[in-house]
């Protein structure tokens, strides 16, 4: 008999145990979650059949913790002889989702975490960032890393006293750094300790003499690093790539789309809302580093692709944002391996191209070598790509080989 969400359902109601309150209104957020039947049917089932247990064990849903569902999970148990999977594979995922919502809802403790005072300041370092700087949630999340190893190094588990930092106590971490082939890696620990030491001036706890401390690690703006942009051809491969017959492929050209055209960024893309799409003037909403909003026209192709996943692919949801996972638990895109990354990365793969670089920034520079050999000018592609420095935009002036030569100076000595 196939399962349906009735059937799921009724497995909710029949339960009698401390949970059965509450587990109609837990398959119920499922369903809303758009996960697939058969696996709102499992979870219901699990959910039942832990409900019968903790009422056999006299466990009451106030008291209810982890514990009881490790201790739950090594019940005796005989799997069907025909079952081929690890007993009880799924069970613990199934429960801790269970749980997760029961604690969501006041029901039952959320465990206590033990904080150590470097965390308790830094999450009011973060909090001044995200509000204050309006850095994006990636760089925010780097600095926190970076920062909290040079305060464990330094403190330890105690209280944090900016009063007796040191030069040779920032000097000294970062000297213990590991050595790259590539100095990105310290730069961005150099940048976050600054960061970090110039907030603590702004809270009145630091001299600013102490922020010039922080070592500056070589980097030469002469010889910048080639733009890694991908051709013409490939991003029109990667494009046609996507099935439109699918909610993921509608999805993903949309995507590649605003990539290709607009130059944006990946965490511009996952912070795209319905509402930033003026259909009427034909222009989107993006919001930028440090919080900066600007309006950019939507491109005929562009647009026809977000309608055709409006219509046919984006899945019903209260969320907001433009685009939304396929799978359940439906909810905008998230930063990292959930994100426009993994969507570039599984178009590339589609279209057979191995490429060197598999991140969404190629489509950024390839747009802005494209204009440069369509004749525009530096800062005319700054302004596309919204640059504040002018030293961003400068190193695609080492694409246009061909200007380059004719303001290059003849060898002494050589042929005129």
């Amino acid at each position: 008999m196939e399962p349906t969400l009735e059937g799921a359902m009724a497995l909710a109601r029949s339960a009698t145990g401390p949970l059965s309150p509450h587990l109609t209104a837990f398959v119920t957020s499922l369903i809303e979650q758009r996960y697939a039947i058969i696996s709102v049917r499992a979870k219901a089932w699990r959910a039942a059949a832990f409900d019968a247990w903790l009422h056999t064990q006299g466990i009451q849903l106030a008291d209810l913790c982890e514990a009881h569902i490790d201790q739950y999970s090594r019940r005796q148990y005989q799997p069907r002889s025909d079952c081929r999977s690890k007993p009880h594979r799924h069970e613990a995922p199934a429960l801790l989702q269970l749980l997760r919502y029961l604690q969501a809802q006041g029901l039952c403790a959320t465990p206590a975490t033990r904080t150590l005072p470097v965390d308790s300041l830094l999450a009011d370092f973060e909090h001044f960032l995200l509000r204050d700087r309006g850095l994006a949630v990636g760089t925010v999340s780097g600095y926190r890393v970076s920062v909290r190893e040079f305060l464990i190094d330094r403190f330890a588990s105690g209280r944090i006293d900016f009063g007796v930092l040191r030069a040779r106590d920032i000097i000294n971490f970062v000297q213990r750094q590991p050595r790259s082939p590539r100095p990105h890696a310290l730069k961005h620990v150099v940048t976050a300790l600054r960061a970090f030491l110039r907030w603590g001036q702004y809270r009145g706890e630091l001299d600013a003499p102490l922020i010039s401390a922080v070592p500056t690690v070589a980097s030469w703006s002469t010889t910048p690093p080639l733009p890694r942009a991908i051709s013409a051809e490939h991003a029109r491969r990667v494009i046609d790539s996507c099935d439109p017959t699918t909610a993921v492929g509608l999805r993903d050209r949309a995507v590649l789309l605003l990539l290709a055209r607009l130059g944006l960024r990946g965490g511009e893309l996952i912070t795209l809302l319905l509402d930033d799409i003026d259909w009427d003037d034909g222009r989107l909403r993006v919001r930028g580093k440090n919080g900066r909003e600007c309006l950019m026209p939507l491109p005929t192709d562009a647009g026809e692709a977000i309608v055709a996943y409006l219509r046919s692919g984006r899945p019903p949801s209260t969320d907001r944002h433009l685009f939304l996972r396929v799978r359940a638990p439906v909810r905008g895109l998230l930063h990292g391996s959930d994100g426009i990354g993994s969507i570039v990365r599984n178009a590339l793969e589609r279209a057979g191209i191995d490429a060197p670089h598999k991140g969404s920034h190629q489509f950024r520079h390839a747009l802005a070598v494209r204009m440069l050999q369509g004749g525009a000018s530096l800062p005319e592609i700054g302004e596309v790509l919204r640059h504040r420095d002018p030293a961003s935009t400068s190193i695609y002036a080492r694409v246009d080989v061909a200007a380059l030569r004719s303001l290059s100076l003849p060898w002494p000595g050589g042929v005129a």
